[in-house]
């Protein structure tokens, strides 16, 4: 685009307006985004480009990538998604879902998000056994060795999930958690054609659970809907007779993004 029609475009755009456009580019991108992507996508001038991500950066809305150049959702960006969607009427219908599904399946039903070091629980509904595991809405599990950690892992980018691999030691949590990268990325290539992920016993001994992707309109996943229960009521292939339940559960959550 020619100096002058940038120039002509950006004045078009009122100033107040120009951050919370960069900040909905990059989310909706769903990856991180350089500055001459929405220098491009949005017409505004190189120099006001850079000067409002240093801004949305300085104030933890925006973080860099690894590479140092890209730019994501930073905390305070992550904090805002997690508020809006816990806005009361869009809670209301998400617990209305959950509890339909937890009812059918009789055993706690989550739904998770993702964050930067794990999964975070967002919403759940108990089950009514008195034998239950006790994970509240807060909590934040590992991506490794959870149904829900999983199953977002398999729907990054190659170069991100080995980029997430190669980042550590992955910890163990039980002795059946998958801490070699190599067999992790197996599963998690098993995860992205099945479209749905299992825990046996792997973040908990006694622990089984399945997951589904909860996607947005473009297809990408926003979150995970979940079941898991003590092993003494469930293993993993018995889970498995509720995968078609969580699916249509996934998709009517998913129907509220739309809405």
């Amino acid at each position: 685009m020619a100096e002058t029609e940038t120039q002509e475009k950006e004045t078009q755009i009122p100033t107040n307006l120009r951050l919370l456009l960069i900040l909905e580019e990059v989310a909706r991108r769903g990856v991180a985004v350089k500055p001459s992507d929405l220098i491009d996508a949005l017409g505004l001038a190189k120099p006001t480009v850079h000067r409002l991500l240093q801004t949305a950066e300085a104030e933890g809305f925006l973080q860099r990538d690894l590479d140092g150049r890209s730019y994501g959702p930073g905390r305070r960006l992550r904090l805002l998604s997690v508020n809006t969607m816990s806005a009361e009427h869009l809670r209301t219908a998400r617990l209305a879902i959950l509890r339909s599904v937890a009812e059918e399946v009789g055993e706690t039903c989550n739904l998770a998000i993702p964050d930067r070091e794990g999964m975070i629980y967002l919403d759940r509904v108990e089950t009514k056994w008195p034998l239950r595991i006790q994970l509240p809405v807060g909590s934040q599990v590992p991506f490794h060795c959870t149904a829900s950690g999983k199953m977002y892992l398999s729907t990054l980018r190659q170069k991100t999930l080995d980029g997430f691999l190669s980042a550590g030691k992955l910890q163990p949590q039980t002795e059946r958690s998958l801490t070699d990268p190599k067999a992790l990325k197996v599963e998690i290539q098993r995860i992205s054609e099945k479209q749905f992920s299992t825990d046996d016993e792997e973040f908990m001994t006694g622990m089984s659970a399945l997951a589904v992707p909860v996607l947005d309109g473009q297809s990408r996943l926003v979150g995970t809907l979940s079941v898991h229960a003590p092993t003494q009521r469930h293993d993993v292939a018995s889970l498995m007779s509720f995968l078609e339940t969580l699916r249509q559960g996934a998709d009517k959550l998913s129907s509220l993004l739309a809405e």
